[in-house]
């Protein structure tokens, strides 16, 4: 990670040197008119941000660019400003001043059409995207001189969006140092606690590799292999990262000491590859040939981890310099106004194919907050990379089924999909895609998406990009038949939560006057029926909480300072606690706590990532937020099944995966609601009451009971 350091004028005018004399005066010309506002602070952002993108060897029209926006360009005029500086970089100004407008930390709230223009900003030249880039690296490297709150939002919006941004245009060196001062931001404490373990073993690291680069140097000059050999730096966000996500110790992390080897040629890497395997024993499952597979950000590399000397774990990364400069620099090194011609230009089109395709289907899309869902899932998360049967790597976002893998490859293949193979084996379309996985897609001749398949408790698709497909084609069938479908779905959701409700009610429930319009919505897919049953369960209980007597108020405790909603742990209440930064959990989700040191109780989202691999799972805990402890309500069910053995040991299964409490299961019918046992077309009737916390959990639950082959239906009965 890059020190804070104050740049001169005479630093960038060293630099200068390596440029065209044409180049040079442009930058030349953008620093006199920065040093003409007579503003410290401008001059020092111009500076700064001017060397980052010299560093990425980008061209004269963005540095320009870069060191005019936020200073020059705040203040000049549209025309003068074009006038002394061209059109060329007027257009990257206008293009960086769009992002400028976005809300990062509340994407869902803005307007459908300027984060379109947030992708056109994007995927019609991307140098717009590298100066934000290069804008935010300052402003983290200078987070000191802001605010607390301010500090916390850069950081916040840098973790989430700009550092996922770098990675996904394949600049490790904006990435990696994005992070770390993020990091460094968001959790001080584990920062220096991960810094400080790599301080105390530092010397014998370093021993290490000298002996290791000195060994290869000698064994490579024996090959007549010419290479230069280094040590990579260590990044302390992704050693932590890779610490929770494996569940190990710094000392069990292959790559917290590690060499890098360039050389000059393809055939090369593979020699030396070889080469090291012969010297040190290569650790089983841990090679990993980006050559031969890259991944989609074009990053090419062998990496290996052998057991060097002393017994102490390795990694070596080996690659030719072409490969090396693609790491470090990403799309700037492929940029084709410094490379030219149709190869270059060809390159930096596939490079860029995950923005074009994101511009392809959100024309479609109208609602800020799926556009918004679009960039959190299918941009700015993590990525997972797996291969189609022709051996090309796709990258989908982490969660990703085989239907999002058919959409990515084509609408009609996503549309015909039933089925899928992960690595030669049949998976249910709701498996979870790993990194490294061959996935083969089923088709049907005459096959067409499932309304499933937009049920977020089934978990089907992960992807905004393919729901907004399944959405689209639902929304081109014909207007009658989607009012058809949409009152058949409405129908059926009343029937089977129980409830009495007419057409019309339904629909001023869901905020819709017109019950016409509302049923086509719903045929079309553009409303969830998940949604309107949410809303049936919801009012169900507000009906019930009136009808019921007022209970007398509890004497007013003092006030504390804890959080709102109120948590409880084992019954006890108001334990010590803080919501965490990571998931920002509101009260009434599905949470764990994590027990800190001295902090009290940190409350996760049962689903955010950093509990899920958490190192040390025994300091998680049940806990209550937002209810209290018990606050639970008996739901009664009726499952209509197939009569086999082992029924209500499967259904028990569904419901304990879930996190449900079975009260109570018979087979016989009450109060006339079922004939009870057995139907006589041999279908098992079972009658289940379950303690439910919540109409999403309820729903979900009812789905995938649905979802078992044997089971006809299910349906909730009035209480």
């Amino acid at each position: 990670m890059a020190d804070r350091q104050q740049l001169t004028v005479s630093d960038l005018h060293a630099r200068l040197r390596e440029r065209g004399d044409e180049e040079r005066a442009a930058i030349e010309q953008a620093l006199e008119d920065t040093e003409a506002l007579h503003s410290p602070a401008a001059l020092e952002r111009a500076l700064d941000v001017a060397m980052l993108l010299l560093d990425l060897r980008l061209d004269a029209a963005t540095v320009v660019a870069g060191m005019l926006h936020g200073g020059v360009a705040a203040t000049a005029e549209p025309g003068p400003l074009e006038e002394r500086h061209g059109s060329e970089v007027r257009g990257l100004l206008e293009g960086v001043g769009r992002l400028d407008t976005i809300e990062w930390d509340h994407l869902e709230r803005e307007a459908s059409e300027n984060l379109r223009k947030m992708f056109l900003a994007m995927a019609s030249d991307v140098r717009v995207v590298l100066i934000a880039l290069a804008g935010r690296v300052h402003d983290m490297r200078w987070l000191d001189d802001r605010t607390p709150k301010e500090r916390h939002t850069l950081a916040r919006e840098t973790m989430d969006v700009f550092a996922p941004l770098a990675n996904r245009l394949g600049i490790w060196q904006v990435k990696w140092e994005l992070e770390d001062l993020a990091f460094r931001e968001l959790e001080p404490q584990t920062y220096r606690e991960v810094g400080k373990l790599l301080a105390e073993k530092r010397a014998a690291r370093r021993a290490m590799i000298d002996e290791v680069m000195r060994v290869l140097e000698d064994e490579l000059a024996k090959a007549d292999i010419p290479a230069d050999i280094m040590g990579r730096p260590k990044h302390i966000y992704s050693i932590y990262k890779k610490m929770r996500r494996k569940g190990l110790t710094i000392d069990e992390i292959y790559d917290v000491s590690a060499v890098r080897v360039l050389v000059e040629e393809l055939g090369q890497c593979y020699a030396v590859l070889g080469l090291v395997h012969g010297l040190w024993s290569p650790i089983p499952g841990e090679f990993d040939d980006y050559i031969a597979k890259p991944k989609s950000n074009f990053y090419r590399s062998l990496h290996t981890a052998v057991v060097g000397p002393g017994g102490r774990n390795l990694e070596v990364q080996i690659r030719t310099r072409e490969m090396h400069e693609q790491s470090e620099y990403g799309i700037a090194a492929h940029w084709r106004y410094k490379e030219g011609g149709k190869s270059a230009s060809r390159r930096f089109d596939e490079k860029i194919n995950w923005l074009r395709q994101l511009m392809e289907w959100q024309k479609e899309v109208t609602d800020p907050a799926d556009l918004a869902e679009s960039l959190k899932t299918d941009v700015f998360s993590e990525q997972v990379y797996v291969f189609t049967p022709t051996g090309e790597v796709l990258d989908l976002p982490q969660g990703a089924t085989p239907i999002d893998f058919a959409y990515r490859i084509h609408t009609q293949v996503g549309h015909r999909c039933r089925g899928a193979k992960v690595d030669g084996q049949i998976v249910p379309l709701d498996h979870e895609l790993h990194t490294g996985e061959r996935v083969e897609i089923i088709t049907a001749k005459n096959g067409k998406p499932s309304r499933d398949w937009l049920n977020p408790h089934l978990r089907y698709v992960k992807s905004t990009s393919a729901r907004a497909k399944i959405r689209s084609y639902f929304r081109e069938q014909a207007r009658d038949t989607s009012i058809a479908q949409g009152r058949e779905m409405v129908e059926r959701e009343v029937k089977r939560l129980g409830m009495d409700a007419t057409l019309d009610s339904v629909a001023l429930l869901c905020g819709h006057e017109d019950t016409t319009d509302f049923l086509a919505k719903l045929g079309f897919g553009d409303l969830s029926i998940q949604g309107v049953a949410g809303k049936l369960l919801e009012a169900e209980r507000e009906r019930k909480k009136a009808e019921s007597p007022p209970v007398p108020p509890k004497p007013a405790r003092p006030p504390r300072d804890r959080v709102r909603g109120g948590v409880s742990v084992g019954g006890v209440d108001d334990v010590m606690s803080s919501p965490a930064n990571c998931c920002h959990p509101v009260p009434g989700d599905d949470v764990l706590g994590y027990i800190t040191r001295g902090r009290g109780v940190v409350i996760h989202r049962r689903d955010c990532p950093n509990v899920r691999n958490h190192p040390e799972p025994e300091r998680l805990i049940e806990l209550d937020w937002g209810h209290k402890l018990g606050d639970v309500y008996p739901v009664e069910l009726q499952v209509v099944a197939q009569d086999r053995a082992g029924l209500l040991r499967d259904i028990a299964d569904v419901v304990s995966r879930e996190g449900v409490n079975m009260r109570s299961a018979t087979t016989g019918g009450s109060g006339g609601r079922s004939s009870g046992g057995s139907s006589s077309d041999g279908a098992a009737v079972l009658h289940t009451t379950l303690d439910i916390r919540s109409t999403e959990q309820l729903l979900r639950v009812m789905s995938r009971l649905e979802q078992l082959p044997y089971v006809r239906s299910v349906r909730r009965l009035a209480g």
